[in-house]
């Protein structure tokens, strides 16, 4: 349930902070966080995603809901968020996939604790799946080759 702060590919020069968010990349963001929600669902007990349509849409109102509310509500609760070392976030996490279950038809969170199991277990789904993918959407990796003696680049 991350928020989708440098969304799409980095397009443009890295020194003047330029960006643009492309279209592949918003959609490829969605799509793991469907997986996630989707992932969650299986292993939370307390929460069900009768269809897949029902995740997307779900990922679709969690995105909102982390671009709109949920920089105003970290900002409400810093000082609780700091007294916790920020665990309070995964409550902040809870709240906002119970709220997106209560406006979606197909996708429910019973009880807290499923939401805060469920937000977790949605962050770090997401968290792995973004780190494997590249900014265009393709999954990456680094190709080493061992170069004179023990020195690798």
């Amino acid at each position: 349930m991350e928020s989708f702060e440098g969304v799409g590919s980095s397009v443009g020069d890295s020194r003047l902070g330029v960006r643009r968010c492309s279209v592949g990349g918003i959609f490829i963001r969605w799509l793991i966080l469907t997986i996630a929600i989707v992932f969650a669902s299986y292993i939370v007990s307390g929460i069900e995603v009768e269809s897949f349509f029902s995740a997307l849409l779900a990922a679709a109102i969690l995105g909102i809901l982390n671009v709109f509310f949920r920089p105003v509500i970290l900002i409400l609760t810093l000082p609780i968020n700091i007294l916790t070392f920020g665990l309070f976030t995964f409550v902040i996490n809870a709240m906002m996939l119970k709220m997106a279950s209560g406006v979606i038809p197909g996708f429910h969170v019973y009880g807290f604790w499923s939401a805060v199991f469920g937000a977790f277990i949605i962050s770090v789904v997401n968290w792995i799946l973004s780190t494997v993918m590249q900014d265009r959407g393709t999954a990456g990796y680094i190709d080493l080759e061992k170069k004179d003696g023990d020195r690798w680049e």
